[in-house]
């Protein structure tokens, strides 16, 4: 069996992820490394504070990671083969750390800092994020372009599915992107405003880029144990990768649309090859099962993830 396993990203959050691994020495890592009680803001809330974007980052790196290390125990003694990770947005840094470039304080401080940099970036209510549904990429490509100018500016963020495009921007422009699809389709366009705190992955981002870049140097970044596929341009860089690039990878991240449905679509489908989700939630096994219905995906947010694990 060649096993691809894949980290899940922001919104996949709930009071009460890792309530399975209470005891794992790992939350301790993690109030040390942060300086307060994500454990308990984990197992009990309140919900409000889990929410905001600096401790959400590091609550699901945290709980992947977890999660990753009872995985990764249970291939070993199965002798099956992990040969590639991968991660939505922050879900990178898990997927890097579990490869071994970063430590597990490295990444769950570093994504504390990358949260807290996007919230600051951008004043409240300037920008927002739009989920466009049913719509042809370059159609929405062509939206944004249109919609944009030298002061306000709207891009696709993240493509998570064939069918399911999110922009990310300027408010206005993201209203006027709307606009010129419905007008040029003719259509009622079905966009969904996204409930989050900031317009990630897009160019108002640019603050958040420049102080992480000092983060990031603090990282001692190493070589890689599996190869990793980057949300930057959907690549599959090699365990030889230099810890260089890996960095201008996160930090293109940033602002750069993430290119999840280029990197499923960069998977072989075969009897052997199966994907298995790593953190909070179901979200990628829907997204992936929408990309390509023919892969097989496991996901380890239940123990019968982990018993169809058991029985390869």
């Amino acid at each position: 069996m060649r096993l691809t396993v894949v980290f899940p990203g922001q919104g996949t959050q709930y009071v009460g992820m890792g309530k399975d691994f209470s005891d794992n020495m790992l939350f301790e890592l993690a109030n040390s490394a942060l300086g307060y009680d994500l454990k308990t803001m984990m197992l009990e809330g309140p919900a409000e504070e889990l929410k905001k974007t600096q401790n959400t980052q590091p609550a699901i790196v945290a709980h992947s990671l977890m999660m990753f290390e009872k995985l990764k125990s249970l291939t070993q003694n199965k002798n099956l083969k992990i040969e590639r990770v991968l991660g939505h947005s922050v879900g990178e840094y898990s997927a890097l750390c579990a490869a071994g470039a970063m430590t597990f304080t490295e990444a769950v401080s570093a994504v504390h800092f990358r949260g807290k940099f996007m919230q600051e970036a951008v004043p409240a209510g300037r920008g927002t994020m739009y989920a466009i549904l049913k719509q042809d990429e370059n159609i929405i490509k062509e939206a944004c372009e249109n919609a944009s100018n030298s002061e306000e500016k709207v891009s696709p963020a993240n493509y998570n599915e064939p069918s399911q495009i999110v922009i990310s921007g300027d408010r206005s422009a993201c209203e006027k992107a709307i606009k010129y699809l419905e007008e040029k389709t003719g259509n009622r366009v079905k966009a969904i405003e996204l409930q989050v705190s900031a317009p990630f992955h897009c160019n108002l981002m640019k603050p958040a880029e420049i102080k992480l870049s000092t983060i990031l140097d603090s990282i001692n970044f190493k070589s890689l144990n599996y190869n990793y596929i980057a949300n930057v341009d959907a690549k599959e860089y090699s365990m030889e990768t230099k810890p260089q690039t890996i960095k201008e990878n996160l930090l293109k991240q940033v602002c750069g649309s993430v290119l999840w449905t280029q990197s499923i679509q960069t998977l072989a489908t075969s009897p052997e090859s199966i994907i298995i989700e790593c953190g909070p939630g179901k979200v990628l096994t829907g997204l992936i099962k929408k990309i390509n219905p023919q892969l097989k995906v496991i996901s380890l947010d239940s123990e019968s993830g982990f018993s169809e694990i058991e029985a390869l």
